[in-house]
């Protein structure tokens, strides 16, 4: 009998080409495939919930592989764990109904971005945080944002190379709260186009610093406001915190 196992991942994505297996380097999938491949003792393709791009960290990746071995939960877990390295950990493994998959049963996402403001860089910060000297107006970041809010075409936040067939998405919130000299961004919705929350992030640094207005940001759901849309900020200061199922 097959089995489909889920798995909840989290990892530090900063020396890894991304998610994805590709020819051009190392990537976090390809290191898991490896790790599990041994204690089931056969290769194994693992579906995750989406991808992340280079530098891209998580905390609560989800994907899933089918196995017809008979062994316990905590095989694929603290055996897993035991094969990979530091920076890749398995939080969870769970078995879940016939039919399940990870990506065309995920019913939302959230993503957290981290801005430190500061003089003075951190070491410490320097792979999960994007470093700004500049002083963000915090409470225009929140106007801006809120329009982002709902159901809308997002094809102003995307990458040049996103291959989806549509552009509307949709957003449940926006939050951005001040811890220290940290800023926190977090955006939670049904699903995201390739670098939409980076370009979100970078966008709202831009009204922040005053570069760009809050009108700014209605024009780029207008459908002829891609040019106004802000930087695709820094990867590492992306994690995908959680991936949301109704099972």
């Amino acid at each position: 009998m097959m089995r489909t196992i889920l798995l909840i991942i989290e990892y530090d994505g900063t020396d890894y080409a991304g998610w994805q297996i590709q020819p051009n380097g190392r990537a976090v999938q390809e290191v898991i495939e490896k790790a599990l491949a041994e204690v089931l003792g056969q290769a194994v393709r693992i579906h995750s919930s989406g991808r992340t791009d280079a530098g891209v960290h998580a905390r609560g990746m989800a994907a899933h592989f089918q196995t017809s071995r008979d062994l316990p939960l905590t095989a694929f877990r603290e055996g897993v764990n035991r094969l990979l390295p530091e920076d890749i950990a398995i939080r969870l493994a769970r078995e879940m109904p016939p039919g399940f998959h990870a990506r065309f049963a995920a019913v939302g996402k959230w993503y957290r971005y981290t801005i430190l403001q500061a003089e003075v860089r951190s070491p410490l910060a320097a792979r999960r945080a994007w470093h700004l000297r500049t002083e963000l107006d915090v409470d225009r970041m929140r106007e801006a944002a809120a329009l982002l809010v709902g159901e809308h075409d997002f094809k102003a936040f995307r990458a040049a190379n996103c291959a989806a067939k549509s552009t509307i998405r949709q957003i449940f919130a926006i939050d951005i709260t001040p811890e220290g000299r940290f800023l926190q961004i977090d955006v939670r919705g049904s699903g995201f186009l390739k670098n939409m929350v980076r370009m979100i992030v970078g966008s709202l640094v831009e009204v922040g610093r005053g570069r760009r207005s809050v009108a700014d940001m209605a024009q780029c759901l207008s459908g002829d406001g891609e040019s106004l849309a802000g930087p695709t900020a820094p990867a590492k200061g992306l994690c995908l915190e959680q991936v949301w199922y109704t099972l």
